[in-house]
């Protein structure tokens, strides 16, 4: 049965990159970034969360007719209200396809302040990045990063469904992700 794996979690955790190196290493993936495709939407950086609605929509629509076709998803994507993980579920049970949210989690939340400061000093200009950074700071900056680590610790601790892996180092974290994904197969 086809699946899709939601890696979930604060930004700068690392859910693209697991999510790339999935599809790397399980031909007919779909890595489906929802971010790259909001990057797509015209006047996005100008309308940064209009157009993440309006294209996470259009994404579900895709998640749905690659699961129907016997492959699996993968899709990198912070969700931090119950109502948006049952749309991802939804689509899905749609397919008749398999879902697991897998959330990865600093192990202090300090850490997710430092690593997306971390990613932030790596990427240089990339459009994106610059302004997500925009939209951290219009938000709070660390305190928001901070709150995003408790309001997904929240969801994980009502939803007992959501499997959380630690997210360490980028092996150790991809061995414990792949573990989870088998334990939830």
């Amino acid at each position: 049965m086809p699946r899709l794996i939601h890696l979930n979690g604060p930004p700068g955790i690392g859910k693209s990159t697991l999510a790339k190196r999935y599809g790397d290493e399980h031909p007919g993936t779909l890595v489906l970034d929802i971010d790259e495709l909001r990057a797509m939407v015209g006047g996005w950086r100008d309308d940064f969360h209009g157009a993440g609605a309006a294209i996470r929509t259009a994404a579900l629509a895709m998640v749905t007719a690659y699961l129907r076709s016997g492959g699996d998803v993968v899709v990198p994507q912070l969700v931090a209200r119950p109502d948006q993980l049952d749309r991802f579920r939804g689509a899905a049970t749609e397919a008749a396809a398999g879902y697991v949210c897998v959330l990865l989690m600093a192990p202090e939340p300090d850490d997710v302040v430092r690593r997306f400061r971390a990613r932030s000093v790596v990427a240089g200009d990339d459009p994106w990045l610059t302004r997500v950074e925009g939209v951290v700071a219009e938000q709070g900056g660390d305190a928001a990063l901070l709150r995003d680590h408790q309001i997904l610790a929240a969801l994980a601790a009502e939803d007992p469904t959501i499997v959380t892996v630690p997210s360490t180092d980028p092996d150790a974290t991809y061995a414990a992700m792949l573990l989870a994904l088998e334990r939830n197969a």
